[in-house]
């Protein structure tokens, strides 16, 4: 018990001490001195100035309402440094002016206690000039010579709780904007993903598709060659006799010309036999005997047999056969065609129509049944595509089930790998589009914000456009169609709210090419983020004719996520 009475004495004492060295330290820095420059005003007789340290003035000219120092450093609780600079009159402790010192200010300002809030500094030239500098001088110490009779009251108690309660409220809104960063972060990361993995599958599925368009292609053309070969009549103009006779007297003139083609190539050959058999006759004659070569001698053996062998040619009478199969056919030789190739209204009914007839002399209960079935073999004639469509328009031959379907089937695979490539292309250049840090605008991509601002409502769709909406009717007007990111510098205020762009470099959308303007360029838009931990546009303006500017809140633009010091981010939010 005694030994902990002993240790709590001990505990008081050098509180007390550490209290005492405290308040000595603050009552011994001149006024408006901060406590990080408390140590250049310890000296006891005597002062040197901070950014010029061989130069010393008594402890009596410090706040004494007169420069002595050329970085102002003796005077910071009084505004007579307020403008120093290489042009200050000269000073008994400076007979003339160095322009090798140090002229620059090395104080930030006076400083403000300010219990019961924050410290901070203020300018001095708000030193004593009759104004009650609350903003930065809560306790009203920068007006002590009362000038003027201004009197400043302590007011730290009251703003500083006011300015607690807001900070409380800040930090709020900047874990709310962490957490939804973050989510957003996530959305994006998701978005690429499922993006990335459509490349492999799309990529495989144009590869199939491409070799089932070739396929039917394929197909189509052996259908296509099929079709030129049946037997089809044309509508109104020929029986299906006279159609044959058309197909038979092209294919008779595709096999005569092919005939003459191969008589050509047979008397070419004939004339090749013929040189060599003379070449080899001379070899026979001219060789020497004497000269032991037995492969030349079997080859010789070889050409005698040759030579003895029967041969069969061709002789006259077949080759004037042959000259008269290669003419062609005329009413005098051969195939008299036209008589075949007549109109249907020369040859009277076709041979259908003839069946239709005969059946007008059959029995009643039988003709019937001969019509019924008649009728039914013309159906499947004419699906099949040997007969044309019983009508007397005259129309373009109509294509055959088999050869329409080939078609359709070509054309909708075509269509197919279209839609694939399409699709595949799409999906590459988003993963190459420039979606911001992290890609995180992935995630707001056609999100809108909107505001009413006179007789419009403006909106902002991430990524996609901007519009101006009449609110008494009317169309939409296209401001500008995203076009790319940017960064730009701004220097704007931020209202008590904290809504605003603040000072520093912002993300920048730009949007172009909108609606022409009357007599003027297309519309365009650029819109400028700021950081808000919600998405919404806190200002329009038409900067100059058809070229708009909105200032967009977004948690986005807040660097919640990064090491920076907590001091830094609330500021920022």
């Amino acid at each position: 018990m005694l030994h902990r009475q002993h240790s709590l004495a001990i505990w008081l004492l050098l509180a007390s001490v550490c209290a005492a060295e405290t308040r000595s330290s603050e009552s011994s820095r001149p006024r408006g001195v901060g406590p990080e420059f408390a140590k250049y005003y310890k000296h006891a007789t005597e002062f040197a100035c901070i950014s010029n340290p061989s130069l010393r003035i008594p402890v009596a000219r410090v706040n004494d309402d007169y420069c002595d120092c050329p970085d102002g450093s003796d005077e910071p609780g009084t505004s007579a440094c307020s403008y120093v600079s290489p042009l200050s009159p000269e000073t008994p402790s400076i007979p003339l002016i160095d322009h090798t010192l140090n002229l620059t200010a090395s104080l930030p300002g006076f400083y403000c206690k300010n219990k019961g809030h924050q410290p901070s500094y203020v300018p001095f030239l708000a030193v004593n000039d009759g104004k009650c500098d609350y903003d930065g001088c809560c306790d009203g110490s920068d007006e002590w010579q009362a000038v003027g009779g201004t009197k400043c009251p302590d007011k730290c108690k009251d703003i500083g709780k006011e300015w607690r309660r807001k900070d409380e409220i800040r930090k709020k809104a900047l874990t709310a904007a962490n957490k939804r960063k973050k989510q957003l972060l996530s959305q994006a990361a998701q978005l690429r993903e499922e993006v990335s993995k459509k490349i492999v599958p799309l990529e495989a599925e144009i590869k199939e598709r491409q070799s089932k368009l070739e396929r039917l292609e394929a197909e189509l053309e052996a259908v296509e060659k099929q079709e030129k070969l049946r037997i089809v009549k044309a509508p109104g103009k020929a029986s299906s006799a006279s159609v044959l006779a058309g197909l038979a007297k092209d294919r008779v003139e595709e096999l005569r010309e092919s005939l003459i083609d191969v008589r050509e190539q047979r008397n070419s050959q004939k004339e090749r036999v013929k040189e060599l058999e003379t070449i080899l006759t001379a070899i026979k004659e001219d060789h020497n005997p004497n000269f032991n070569d037995q492969g030349l001698k079997r080859q010789l053996e070889t050409w005698d047999n040759y030579v003895t062998r029967e041969k069969s040619d061709w002789n006259e009478a077949e080759d004037r056969d042959l000259d008269e199969i290669i003419k062609p056919d005329s009413a005098d030789l051969g195939i008299n065609w036209a008589e075949w190739e007549s109109s249907e209204q020369d040859q009277g009914k076709n041979e259908i129509d003839t069946l239709y007839s005969f059946s007008a002399y059959l029995p009643d209960s039988f003709r019937l049944w001969t019509v019924e079935k008649m009728a039914a073999l013309r159906t499947l004639l004419v699906n099949n595509g040997i007969l044309a469509p019983d009508n007397t328009s005259d129309q373009a031959q109509p294509e055959s089930p088999v050869l329409t379907n080939a078609r359709n089937a070509v054309s909708t695979a075509r269509a197919d790998l279209t839609s694939s490539q399409n699709s595949l292309s799409e999906s590459q250049n988003d993963l190459g589009k420039d979606y911001g840090t992290d890609d995180i605008f992935r995630a707001l991509k056609g999100r809108c914000s909107s505001i009413d601002v006179g007789e419009y409502t403006y909106e902002h769709c991430f990524m996609d456009r901007t519009k101006q909406k009449a609110k008494r009717g009317g169309g939409d007007t296209t401001m500008g169609n995203f076009v790319r990111l940017d960064k730009e510098w701004v220097d704007e205020e931020v209202d008590v709210e904290g809504k605003g762009l603040g000072t520093g470099e912002r993300i920048v959308m730009k949007y172009e090419n909108g609606q022409g303007c009357w007599n003027g360029p297309s519309r365009s838009t650029k819109v400028i983020l700021g950081c808000s931990s919600e998405e919404e546009i806190w200002k329009v303006s038409e900067t100059e004719k058809c070229v708009y500017e909105i200032h967009q809140g977004t948690v986005v633009a807040c660097d919640v996520l990064g090491g920076g010091s907590g001091k830094d981010r609330k500021e920022e939010l």
